[in-house]
């Protein structure tokens, strides 16, 4: 049934080019606390839009959206949630916050994978950190909109004890050292969504997850770019592979290649963007390029007090500086005079 078999794990032939993406992204953490000191002024704008991109691709992935004027104010600004689909987006900031504030490195447990799984369900559902009751199905939507099965998870009954294993062989196999640490975080999160354990937000607590098991084994870029953008940017690629590599689970004769090659690749993808960033921000500007960006993403008038709302990290007189600029580059207009003023973006 698992794929996290140490034993198998470890008399599998690596390909060249799962190989090659290891390496590079062993190299990547060689460099990252490099470029973590060469930027220390641009962290904080990359931190702040990781987290915001996170919350907002981890959700949208599973078909949960906000307006985006509350976008921010409830990831950033920690507004209050107006309801379950604000607490969800919530709840998944608490669960960053969590994952990031630890102080030791976390030992995965399963009680550590409920805790997640109730502070990214925001708290409020009636199963939050609970197993699943009854038993679930992955259903794929085809193109003629008839449901298909794509695969069934574990049995309600016997998803306690399969978590529970899946939790003990990643020590097994961490504590071992025989088998490279990056495929065996990349292992357990697909072995994680065979098993399916909640009745909802098996997808956010697998991402989830993935963010807290880079952070122990010393990758810490997805504190500073969203693997949930590129996952979401890449969904079509993220569910081909997946559903390829669950296959034969159950009889344990699933492939795992191609799932590697994925994680591998996103979290390449993640440092290199890492890299770029870092390498061609200009420290000063950081936070103007960051309002700029925001504004350019407006689709409605708005006024200074909605880019505030949106900017907490943003003082009032760099958003009407940056705005002023972008007006006198012909990207934005004012509309009207006084209380009633309006800006807007020049398309």
């Amino acid at each position: 049934m698992l794929t996290l078999d140490p034993g198998k794990l470890a008399g599998l032939e690596i390909p060249i080019g799962t190989g090659w993406l290891l390496g590079a992204c062993m190299e990547a953490r060689g460099k990252q606390d490099l470029w973590i000191r060469q930027k220390p002024e641009v962290l904080e704008v990359l931190r702040e839009q990781a987290i915001v991109q996170s919350v907002e691709s981890s959700n949208r992935i599973e078909g949960v959206t906000v307006a985006p004027s509350r976008l921010r104010p409830l990831v950033v600004g920690r507004a209050r949630p107006r309801d379950r689909s604000e607490e969800e987006l919530a709840g998944y900031r608490a669960a960053l916050d969590w994952i990031y504030s630890r102080k030791r490195r976390v030992a995965i447990a399963p009680d550590v994978l409920r805790r997640l799984h109730a502070l990214a369900q925001g708290g409020s559902s009636g199963d939050a950190g609970e197993w699943k009751k009854r038993d679930n199905e992955i259903v794929e939507i085809l193109p003629s909109g008839e449901p298909q099965l794509r695969f069934a998870p574990v049995s309600a009954k016997k998803t306690p004890a399969a978590v529970e294993m899946l939790c003990r062989r990643y020590r097994a196999a961490s504590d071992a050292e025989r088998i490279p640490p990056l495929l065996i975080v990349a292992t357990f999160v697909l072995d994680f969504l065979c098993i399916h354990p909640f009745r909802d937000g098996n997808g956010r607590v697998s991402r989830l997850a993935t963010s807290l098991l880079l952070e122990a084994q010393g990758f810490q870029v997805a504190r500073y770019i969203s693997l949930e953008r590129l996952i979401e940017d890449s969904k079509a690629e993220y569910y081909r592979v997946l559903k390829l590599c669950s296959q034969g689970w159950h009889e344990g004769k699933n492939e795992i290649i191609p799932w590697w090659n994925y994680f591998l690749g996103t979290l390449r993808n993640a440092y290199k963007e890492f890299q770029h960033q870092i390498e061609s921000a200009e420290a000063r500007p950081a936070k103007s390029d960051l309002v700029r960006q925001t504004v350019l993403g407006q689709v409605e008038p708005f006024t200074l007090a909605d880019m505030a709302a949106q900017l907490p990290a943003a003082s009032s007189q760099l958003i009407k500086k940056v705005l002023a600029e972008m007006k006198k580059a012909g990207r934005t207009r004012l509309v009207g005079r006084g209380r009633g003023a309006r800006w807007e973006v020049v398309r």
